[in-house]
């Protein structure tokens, strides 16, 4: 008689949390850096802004439906991003703190309906709101652009990685 086989099953993989699974590979992807501001003023810095379709042109970002900045999300016509250059980490820090008047110190100019455009920005974009969806514990908005302007000086871009702000710089 032979004895039976003796099969040590190997451990079960441990599954994180989708929402921590989510978060650590995030944090291996550079996002570029914004600012999305809506008239009040509001503002907060964004990660998730990106473009949607060239023809119309569309652009959408992503704000926490809990955030401070998701009321205006919510009621404004119209929003402008700003894209953010190396030089602009500072710009960027101001605008993800909470408890504080983000605008003090930056300079910025108000368009006719109230909507501000931070001044020295590397580009900027106002679009007409086109779309607002809650997707899980965010709030998508789209926008079509109806204006802009980009300085004539290039610059490395802002981006977010590992936690940190960084700067992207060409490799060849």
């Amino acid at each position: 008689m032979t004895a039976p086989a003796h099969h040590d099953a190997p451990p079960s993989p441990v599954t994180p949390d989708s929402a921590d699974l989510l978060r650590d590979t995030l944090r291996r992807h550079a996002a570029g850096v914004t600012v999305i501001t809506f008239p009040g003023p509001v503002g907060f810095t964004a990660t998730s802004f990106t473009s949607v379709s060239l023809r119309p042109a569309l652009v959408s970002f992503c704000v926490g439906v809990d955030a401070s900045s998701a009321p205006a999300a919510r009621r404004a016509e119209r929003f402008a991003v700003h894209v953010l250059g190396a030089a602009d980490a500072g710009l960027a820090s101001r605008f993800a703190r909470s408890g504080v008047d983000r605008f003090a110190g930056v300079p910025w100019r108000a368009q006719a309906d109230g909507l501000p455009v931070l001044d020295g920005v590397t580009a900027w974009l106002s679009a007409r709101i086109t779309l607002r969806q809650t997707v899980g514990d965010h709030l998508l908005v789209v926008g079509e652009i109806d204006a802009g302007a980009a300085t004539a000086a290039e610059t490395s871009a802002l981006v977010h990685h590992n936690g940190s702000f960084a700067s992207a710089h060409p490799l060849a």
